[in-house]
């Protein structure tokens, strides 16, 4: 099952009943789906072209014509495609390794896909201009912001990522207009960290969240929603593709900032990496 229609089949509780009707029509008739317009789909559900594009909006369309691509997209892939493989008991080790490379790739392809270059663009200048950053992460997610927090100091880049709960909403207390919190969350529904980045956008900061592609709390508190792929929901024994996906858009935001700032960022990047050598270097007599 496509991305989009597995989407739709976990989230059916949560629509309304009007919603509900339209996400089952769709996953019965995806083919159909592709030739309807708003108004065919409307009729065809027993409801209006303004629940249609409510509904489309609540997935985080700008309305039915892109969802109806993001269909017609997935759809057009290779059946074996966009499938996410779960652990299998006793399964041999050759056969784990295919499956994670598998997983991975079709995360990072399914990603990649989902990046809006317009909300890319606008973060990666969010970032670039920050007098001051602050990124935001439980559990897992806590691990890439410690990976995106020690690629900007390399930059000079005056930020913090605090794991602790209560020491993301201090920090988040303190910031001020000019400043930028990204906040990192697979479920998108983590609440301590919708807590800081929603402590983030009283004080005045500028908001910026990473979550699993679909509809969740934590995008509506941010400036800059970006998503990933949400492959693995529902079958995750532990977050494997989705941390590999959160760390691409992370690699693609800071390869972002160091090319459009090259001639600054890049002589911090040699000159951190001299410093390392030069200042740890083993002295001759260490190992005697």
């Amino acid at each position: 099952m496509s991305t989009l229609l597995s989407l739709l089949k976990e989230s059916l509780e949560r629509f309304s009943p009007q919603e509900k009707r339209l996400a089952e029509y769709i996953l019965e008739n995806p083919e159909q789906v592709q030739r309807l317009g708003i108004t065919e789909l409307a009729s065809e559900c027993g409801t209006s072209p303004a629940t249609v594009t409510r509904f489309c909006k609540s997935l985080r369309f700008k309305g039915f014509p892109d969802f109806k691509m993001r269909l017609i997209g997935e759809l057009s892939r290779p059946s074996d495609a966009g499938t996410y493989q779960d652990i299998v008991a006793g399964r041999p080790l050759k056969e784990i390794a295919r499956a994670i490379e598998a997983n991975h790739l079709s995360s990072i392809t399914d990603t990649t896909r989902l990046l809006d270059p317009e909300a890319l663009e606008r973060a990666v200048a969010a970032l670039s201009g920050a007098k001051r950053i602050d990124l935001y992460g439980m559990g897992t997610s806590s691990i890439v912001a410690q990976d995106l927090y020690q690629k900007l100091i390399r930059i000079g880049k005056s930020c913090t990522a605090f794991a602790d709960s209560h020491m993301q909403i201090t920090s988040a207390s303190t910031l001020n207009e000019g400043d930028v919190a990204l906040a990192i969350s697979y479920s998108g529904e983590t609440p301590e960290t919708i807590a800081a980045l929603q402590c983030a956008k009283d004080a005045g900061a500028l908001t910026l969240s990473l979550t699993r592609y679909g509809a969740s709390p934590l995008p509506d508190v941010a400036d800059i929603p970006l998503y990933t792929s949400s492959l693995e929901e529902g079958v995750r024994r532990g977050p494997m593709a989705s941390r590999i996906a959160q760390l691409h858009v992370i690699d693609i935001l800071f390869t972002g900032m160091v090319s459009e700032g090259f001639e600054e960022y890049v002589p911090m990047l040699e000159q951190s990496y001299h410093n390392v050598r030069q200042y740890l270097k083993p002295s001759g007599g260490a190992h005697r």
